[in-house]
């Protein structure tokens, strides 16, 4: 077997062979070589995590894991082979051969990089399946928020890793000229910091979650996604509002997802010529539909308000747990239609146009009959 140790580019052809051989024998067994590894990475998780699940595990990491190996036993392999004097060149003050090897070197972090990524990814799904669990899911957005604040940091130190191993350059000069450029950056992208910022008060401070109904400056819409700049809100048209996370701390934010209860409010404007033995009536026969509705109505209210030369408004008020909106839209329009009905057989007057307004205005000043009040046709609103 003498042409085994034939020499070609300065390797013999059994070393050649045996390179060709390590590296083919694990491109065959990559997959059984990977679930065997991860196996046995999993029994260590399943002591931390018992809910896990081996699919989800293996179906991650297998992957990132497979690559990282044959990439790093093919390096491995080849660096046992003489670099070639033919291809031996000085390029910058760099040796060829010196390029090839930090190039592997970069390569083979690269690949561990994206494997750390992926675990990431595991431990995120981890933890959402254990939050989904409990009662209250909203947590599941510290864990994607954390998942991506910690891939960016992974990816930076990758980054730098790189760049020690492939350019030789100093972590601790590097780490300083960086400083000074990242300070500059910080000057020129202060908005951008300061909604990084602004993300992280949101989620310790929690002022809404992720799918909870928001009014922020007008803007009313469910939380679709809170980023590390930037929150969207999915408004009643269907369109997506993006909003910078300082200008949601910074405003006055009206979560209605966190209401204990919904309140509507009925106004009943009376002529002063409407005699009090039907002011009466009308508030008894009032209390008598709202007392129909109680299984539903956390509480209710109906009270002769005040009374002015211009006449007399009698205010309902009633309340009723955080129901969907259009289950008390509906609720809402049936005591209204029954009060519409009780003020036309008690043919009641009206001062100005007659009118039956529901307000959601909390304000008791606001609540005072006036001139526009007086010529607007019936109104309902939700509070």
């Amino acid at each position: 077997m003498d042409f085994l140790d034939k020499v070609y580019f300065d390797n013999t052809l059994r070393s050649y062979l045996v390179v060709g051989g390590t590296i083919l024998l694990v491109l065959l067994l990559k997959r059984y070589l990977s679930r065997y590894i991860v196996s046995l990475f999993f029994r260590v998780v399943k002591k931390v995590w018992k809910t896990v699940s081996k699919k989800s595990f293996v179906t991650l990491v297998v992957g990132p894991f497979e690559r990282f190996l044959v990439l790093l036993i093919s390096i491995f392999a080849i660096d046992k082979l003489n670099f070639p004097d033919i291809l031996l060149y000085t390029l910058y003050g760099h040796t060829t051969a010196d390029i090839v090897a930090r190039i592997g070197t970069g390569i083979i972090i690269a690949s561990f990089i994206l494997l750390v990524l992926r675990m990431i990814d595991f431990i995120a799904f981890v933890l959402e399946e254990k939050t989904n669990l409990a009662l209250d899911t909203r947590d599941n957005q510290l864990v994607v928020f954390l998942r991506d604040f910690l891939k960016v940091i992974i990816g930076i130190i990758g980054v730098l890793l790189i760049i020690k191993a492939c350019f030789n350059q100093p972590l601790g000069n590097l780490l300083t000229g960086l400083s000074i450029v990242g300070a500059a950056l910080a000057l020129g992208a202060k908005e951008s910091l300061e909604n990084l910022i602004a993300s992280f008060i949101i989620f310790f401070d929690k002022p809404f979650f992720t799918g909870d109904t928001v009014k922020v400056n007008n803007i009313i819409g469910r939380v679709e996604k809170i980023g590390l700049r930037s929150t969207r809100i999915l408004t009643g048209d269907k369109t997506i509002v993006t909003m910078p996370n300082k200008q949601m701390v910074d405003s006055i934010v009206d979560n209605w997802s966190m209401r204990t209860q919904r309140r509507a409010e009925i106004i009943l404007e009376l002529s002063v010529k409407t005699p009090a033995t039907k002011a009466e009536n009308i508030i008894a026969e009032t209390k008598k539909i709202l007392a129909e509705k109680e299984p539903r109505l956390f509480s209710y209210s109906v009270f002769l308000k005040d009374i002015s030369k211009n006449g007399m408004t009698i205010m309902a008020e009633y309340f009723t747990d955080a129901i969907a909106l259009s289950e008390f839209d509906t609720l809402k329009q049936t005591i209204n239609l029954q009060i519409k009905k009780l003020l036309e057989d008690n043919t009641a007057e009206f001062f100005g146009e007659p009118a039956v307004m529901v307000s959601n205005n909390n304000d008791p000043k606001q609540n005072q009959p006036s001139s526009t009040q007086i010529n607007q046709p019936p109104q309902n609103q939700l509070l």
